[in-house]
């Protein structure tokens, strides 16, 4: 399986990238070379993750982020890159903007 990373999932890790680089100088490098190496994992494990407002989610080892994708023949597309202590009702609304988005076909 090859994991694809959607232009609105890399806006999310850069997003992710800024606020923790504001905590601590590199720790936006640390938290963005973590989420990759997860996102790596796919590879091999794509499509085992339990399934969450229409998405597979894999939570990330080190932070608080999950990883929201689709499987489309042998490609994971990554739709989201979402942090986890934000309301669900967000993160929902968010995932649904982006179906919407990509026509349904995410």
């Amino acid at each position: 399986m090859k994991p694809i990373i959607l232009r609105m999932a890399l806006d999310d890790l850069q997003r992710g990238y800024e606020f923790y680089e504001r905590r601590e100088s590199s720790f936006g490098q640390y938290f963005e070379d973590s989420i990759f190496l997860d996102i790596a994992t796919l590879e091999r494990y794509a499509g085992i993750h339990r399934k969450t407002y229409g998405y597979y989610r894999m939570l990330a080892r080190r932070f608080p982020y999950a990883i929201y994708y689709r499987l489309e023949g042998e490609v994971a597309r990554i739709r989201a890159v979402l942090d986890c202590r934000q309301d669900p009702k967000w993160i929902k609304n968010r995932l649904q903007q982006r179906q919407q988005i990509s026509g349904g076909n995410a």
